[in-house]
């Protein structure tokens, strides 16, 4: 099996160009988000090398938090021994809040292991020491070395549950030259709609090579016991049953100075910031009862601030109504489903560029609202007990309908393991 020259190729010169170019501001961005605490021996490879297993291995990788949430429905099957090919399943992530993320859903029964850069000496001993005979990438994170020395071994490289954003197709046309090659060599791609199919062609993808397989997301199931979390976060920090609880998860900057400027007399506001490094900057802009100062018992407000991480769900199903973070300040929207599997009515704001087919689904349905003014919407539903009731009602509803994702991510990979070891289980890949 051939390896890739141990000397540093061209792209890693630019690489190390960019870098050394950008090193003042990444600096500064790794000191002020505490982001310099990864394990940067990881990043370069130096993972623990798995021992020897009889059946495939496959590598799973999810850049942050919703890529890794969304695989665990394909990690399951994969690794299922009964109605799948038994794999061992190796899921990787890219920042520590992806890490941690993985850590909680698969640590106990799947290793997981930090995403090298994409530096060929990094990439070449981290391949080395997991041994996969399939990648399967989330969404897109297609790295020019990676793939490269994964073709240099016979790994087959696939994208899941694939899409290429609106946002950035314009970076991604710009750069096509010397991106097409590596899209080129993939095995095959699953992509969540039509539109992100044509893309994947646009980038160099043979067509054939690509087929739609909706949104790995549709299927992701929420944590036990997440209705009874719920209750307990209002009894622990004091929300008051009498009073709609308004909950806007993954804030991102700007929404949270707007949602209080706005907000109704008598309607409880809780915010649930995206990001961690974030929680100071939004605890300043009112008096918040926090989740870290609000263990049990907290004193009477209006105001929560969700300041801990792993308790999103739990926040969403505390809610009468539940605003989509992310969706009023330009940044593209976030993840509805959870909110609609809860069957919790939901209010998105016009730009959900992230997610605009399930958004498009959930409204057809009758589970969310679009609206420019979070708060005039969200008054609405709160003042109509009977559309409050049929918004509940329609999210799971609409959810039951699209499954079906997995399984049709599965054959891919299924596909690809066939390629790579004659190991993959046909009669375990479902039709079509």
């Amino acid at each position: 099996m051939s390896r890739p020259s141990p000397v540093p190729n061209l792209l890693d010169v630019v690489y190390a160009g960019a870098l050394a170019l950008a090193s003042p501001v990444l600096a500064w961005n790794l000191a002020r988000t505490g982001k310099w605490r990864s394990d940067w021996r990881a990043r370069l490879g130096h993972v623990d090398a798995l021992p020897d297993t009889n059946g495939p291995t496959v590598l799973l990788h999810g850049v942050s938090v919703g890529e890794v949430a969304a695989i665990a429905p394909l990690v399951d099957r994969l690794a299922d021994t009964d109605s799948g090919p038994g794999a061992r399943v190796v899921v990787s992530s890219t920042t520590l809040t992806g890490i941690e993320r993985a850590r909680s859903l698969f640590a106990e029964r799947h290793p997981v292991v930090h995403y090298p850069i994409d530096f060929s000496r990094s990439v070449g001993r981290f391949l080395d020491r997991v041994r996969p005979d399939v990648v399967a990438l989330v969404e897109l994170e297609v790295w020019p070395n990676l793939i490269r020395a994964c073709e240099a071994r016979g790994i087959p490289v696939v994208v899941v549950n694939g899409r290429i954003s609106q946002s950035s197709i314009p970076t991604y046309r710009r750069f096509r030259p010397l991106l097409a090659p590596s899209f080129g060599r993939l095995f095959g791609v699953a992509v969540q709609t039509e539109r992100y199919a044509d893309r994947f062609e646009e980038m160099g993808v043979a067509r054939d090579r690509v087929r739609v397989a909706d949104s790995l997301k549709w299927e992701v199931q929420l944590p036990d016991g997440v209705e009874e979390a719920g209750v307990r976060l209002r009894q622990e920090m004091g929300v008051d049953s009498e009073l709609p609880l308004v909950v806007a998860f993954s804030t991102g900057p700007g929404e949270e100075a707007r949602l209080l400027e706005g907000r109704p007399d008598g309607v409880q506001l809780m915010v649930v910031p995206r990001k961690p490094e974030r929680f100071e900057e939004v605890a300043a802009l009112a008096p918040w009862i926090r989740r870290t100062d609000a263990p049990s018992g907290a004193s009477a407000g209006e105001l929560f601030l969700l300041d801990t991480m792993g308790e999103a769900e739990a926040a969403i199903a505390a809610a009468d109504v539940v605003l989509v973070g992310r969706s009023w300040n330009g940044l593209g929207g976030s993840n509805p489903i959870p909110a609609a599997r809860l069957g919790r009515p939901i209010v998105c704001g016009p730009d959900d560029q992230n997610f605009t087919d399930m958004v498009d689904a959930l409204r057809t349905g009758g589970a969310l609202v679009v609206a420019s003014d979070p708060w005039a919407a969200a008054r609405e539903i709160l003042d109509d007990p009977a559309r409050l009731n049929s918004m509940a009602k329609a999210g799971p509803s609409v959810v039951r309908s699209r499954v079906g994702a997995t399984a049709r991510n599965l054959a891919l990979v299924l596909d690809a393991l066939d390629a790579a070891t004659g190991r993959g289980s046909a009669a375990a890949r479902p039709p079509g």
